[in-house]
């Protein structure tokens, strides 16, 4: 026996279970919510089973909606990957992208991005899940992130890390701090006054305990976070100051944080996008990995380097000389 319904009401369920209800899903896909409904209402006769749980102030799935969900969103994106250069993304149906991202990279580095593909695209939305570097990758394996933006990659064999770019770490301080006036700051200088930092389940913890096993704090922080941007917060605040990657500090107009590159040793960090190995991405997913790729920093990434790089030879020089 057929089944009796069409990739109009599939799109349709889509449209209710991204936006959790009836009147916006109808706006999205450009139809009257009596229509949506009788779609939704031919969709569960279908397949002889209740999709959602509709209430006056709710609609949320059942459980055979949440399987049936992601066997119709597998189906609706393996349509879209047919159809890439047939038709432009511009022009399709109603079309989500969700990337997973650490929150130093969510604040200042995607935004534009997001924006970018927001005036080429305005009827596909974006879903940012801003979540730590470990997560990042645990979304992009179970599949919940079409692709993700981190800087830390993974052994596993479905997982592939593509560097975007190269960040130092800085010293993140208020313009009327005293290490604001320096053109460079040491570690243990950094130390020497109260600062502020990540707890132990940061990537970017574990990242810099492995690059500064031979620089000892003379104290402990005043305060731990979990998130670098609640960090730049409480150095805003005038609680101490922080060491960051470059990427998540604000523009240099910023008035009140400021930033001085950090050395002896200088601490860097690739940043990446991450990919399930061997799975395509969505036409949607497609345009927006590019448009990431077109905003990268390439200034940013090669400035970053030769700073080493003048550093190294300054010291050098100097220790010649002596």
């Amino acid at each position: 026996m057929g089944v009796n319904f069409d990739l109009n009401d599939l799109q349709a369920f889509r449209a209710v279970v991204e936006l959790g209800s009836f009147r916006k899903a109808a706006e999205a896909v450009s139809i009257s919510q009596p229509a949506l409904s009788r779609r939704i209402d031919k969709l569960e006769e279908a397949l002889g089973v209740r999709l959602f749980e509709r209430t006056t102030r709710s609609v949320t799935l059942t459980t055979v909606g949440r399987v049936f969900a992601r066997s119709a969103e597998q189906l609706l994106d393996d349509l879209d990957v047919a159809l890439l250069g047939i038709r432009d993304v511009s022009s399709s149906r109603l079309g989500h992208v969700t990337v997973a991202c650490v929150p130093s990279v969510a604040y200042y580095f995607l935004p534009g991005a997001v924006a970018s593909y927001h005036r080429r695209f305005p009827r596909i939305r974006v879903k940012m899940l801003d979540v730590s570097a470990n997560e990042v990758l645990s979304a992009v394996i179970s599949g919940e992130a079409d692709f993700g933006v981190s800087f830390v990659g993974s052994q596993e064999s479905e997982v592939e890390f593509k560097v975007l770019l190269q960040e130092r770490f800085v010293a993140a301080c208020r313009r009327d701090h005293p290490l604001a006036r320096k053109k460079r700051v040491t570690w243990n200088e950094l130390y020497e006054h109260e600062y502020v930092s990540v707890d132990k389940t940061s990537g970017n913890r574990l990242l810099l305990d492995q690059a500064l096993s031979n620089v000892a704090p003379r104290s402990p922080s005043v305060c731990e976070t979990r998130h670098v941007t609640t960090m730049l917060g409480l150095v805003e605040a005038g609680l101490g100051v922080a060491a960051v990657p470059s990427m998540a500090m604000p523009g240099h107009d910023h008035p009140i944080l400021t930033s001085v590159p950090l050395v002896e040793p200088v601490v860097r960090r690739r940043v990446g996008i991450v990919r399930r190995r061997g799975r395509p991405l969505t036409p949607a997913a497609q345009e927006f990995h590019r448009t990431i790729i077109e905003m990268r920093r390439d200034g940013f990434a090669s400035s970053d380097i030769l700073g080493e790089t003048a550093y190294a030879k300054k010291r050098s020089s100097s220790k010649a000389a002596s």
